[in-house]
């Protein structure tokens, strides 16, 4: 049985990942790929659930607390949806993975990062691909501000917060090069959208 694709996209606040998820997805398809999108936390019910939990900002975790609630749902999402998908030939596109938990609670807020990637490395699979949209933190906050919903938890924390997670992904891109491309989100759409499907083909389908 040949396996799919899995490709996740990271970045801080306002990057860009659910627009650019939509356009690889569409991309992908257009190519004759079986495609699913899907997010972090998230992507099934009771991984859903634990989102709204850690994102309505009303309880004020402990961050080992609140990295062992994102590596439940993760467990959740990878059973019920992402393993499948991947043993069916599907390619996936995940917006957030097991690079987010390390950036923000790891980078971020200060959780232990050995414990972090010590539970990654007890995944049941790890991307094929990781592309880390990075976006300078005022260009993050201008984005945000359009959009017109309200702020989500991690939208709300101050500037040294982002300062600390964007720097975390760019190590995080540093260190594992076979894996992961960084993009400059601060380009256009189309821009961001042409480099990631650079990376992919020469990635994944070359």
């Amino acid at each position: 049985m040949t396996l799919g694709r899995f490709i996740t996209l990271e970045g801080g606040e306002g990057a860009g990942k659910t627009t650019q998820s939509a356009l690889l997805a569409d991309a992908l398809i257009a190519l004759g790929l079986q495609v699913i999108r899907t997010r972090e936390p998230g992507g099934t019910p009771g991984a859903e659930l634990l989102r709204g939990i850690l994102l309505d900002g009303s309880i004020d975790w402990a961050p080992r607390a609140e990295t062992l609630l994102h590596f439940a749902a993760r467990a959740e999402h990878l059973a019920k949806t992402i393993l499948p998908a991947l043993h069916a030939g599907r390619w996936v596109i995940c917006d957030r993975f097991q690079d987010s938990t390390l950036a923000y609670q790891g980078y971020g807020q200060g959780a232990q990062r050995d414990l972090i990637i010590l539970l990654a490395d007890h995944s049941e699979v790890a991307p094929d691909l990781t592309i880390v949209l990075d976006l300078d933190e005022p260009i993050a906050t201008q984005r945000i501000g359009r959009r017109g919903d309200a702020a989500d938890r991690y939208e709300r924390l101050d500037a040294a917060f982002h300062a600390r997670v964007r720097q975390g992904f760019r190590e995080i891109a540093a260190a594992e090069p076979k894996r992961c491309v960084l993009v400059d989100a601060s380009a256009s759409v189309e821009a961001v959208h042409t480099a990631m499907m650079t990376a992919v083909r020469t990635r994944l389908l070359d």
